[in-house]
């Protein structure tokens, strides 16, 4: 028994006429006319009866005909729903991202994104890189945009490096600066107040290993924020902090101060698990990351790879 004879057998029930039936479904009689007899065989049961021309239901037609109803109906609904999402007019896609992408990169890619396909259910989780790499694997998260790991990859996962982005240091903007027209050695910050993020994020690591090795420990003035809060400090005037480029693009009050060659850079990629189909919300979410990037339309201190 196939879908599409059933198909004809309710176009037959309906109409109670094989020529009507075949024009309405665009096929010839007699092909109508095999396709139900070929039905009828398979069930062991005539489903017509032709008597002087008029065709009506067996008693078997007559049970056949809600049930085939249904399961046409249910064929058509499980098609219109795979062409919704295929189509992208309905969906889901969950993307994780550090504390400082969802305040810099992140909210122009949902606009675009969201602009392209306004019905696809969008799903945000914030987290430091660990965190959102432990969500992939748990198959929690489609994407993730995180910090590029130097080393130990977990091989069931997949990176695509989407660009190359300078820690700066951050002061209050009317205040005086660390420096003047020049760039910063790391070690000048010696003695002066820093705004350190809490433990488990990826600059609080960072920041402390490059002070260790100019050879210094930093100081102090607040300990365990996040990133809003942390800027929300620095902008207070408690201490200065090293953070990404990208985060200061609309923080006016701040100003960024370069450091001094080798400087300080973080790789950001674009994390999924290796060899998982993405859905087609999520396809279309990575193109559209990828061609922001590509754009140009990055801050001072970030480079497209």
């Amino acid at each position: 028994m196939q879908l599409q004879q059933l198909r004809y057998f309710v176009a037959v029930a309906q109409t109670r006429h094989f020529t009507q039936a075949a024009d309405i479904l665009g096929v010839s009689q007699p092909t109508l006319s095999k396709q139900i007899h070929t039905l009828e065989a398979s069930l062991g049961a005539p489903l017509f009866e032709r008597i002087r021309g008029d065709v009506t239901l067996t008693v078997a037609g007559q049970t056949l005909l809600p049930l085939a109803q249904r399961m046409i109906a249910d064929a058509d609904a499980a098609r219109d729903a795979v062409q919704d999402i295929v189509g992208l007019r309905r969906g889901e896609v969950r993307l994780g991202a550090t504390p400082s992408l969802c305040s810099s990169l992140v909210p122009a890619v949902l606009r675009a994104y969201r602009s392209a396909h306004p019905d696809i259910e969008l799903h945000i989780t914030e987290g430091s890189s660990q965190d959102l790499i432990g969500g992939l694997l748990a198959h929690a998260l489609d994407l993730a945009l995180i910090v590029a790991p130097e080393q130990g990859v977990d091989p069931a996962l997949e990176f695509t490096e989407l660009l190359r982005e300078s820690l700066v240091v951050a002061s209050v903007a009317a205040g005086p600066a660390p420096t003047v027209g020049r760039q910063l050695e790391l070690a000048e910050l010696r003695h002066t107040p820093m705004v350190m993020f809490r433990a488990g994020y990826d600059i609080r690591e960072v920041t402390l290993h490059a002070c260790e090795r100019a050879g210094f420990t930093p100081k102090l003035a607040v300990e365990g924020g996040e990133m809003d809060a942390v800027l929300a400090f620095v902008e207070a005037g408690l201490g200065v902090a090293l953070v990404p480029s990208m985060v200061l693009a609309n923080r006016p009050l701040l100003r960024a101060t370069p450091l001094a060659p080798p400087g300080m850079r973080r790789t950001i990629a674009l994390a999924r698990r290796r060899g998982a189909i993405l859905s087609h919300a999520a396809a279309a979410l990575r193109d559209v990351v990828v061609e922001h990037i590509a754009s140009g339309e990055l801050p001072f201190g970030v480079r497209a790879l």
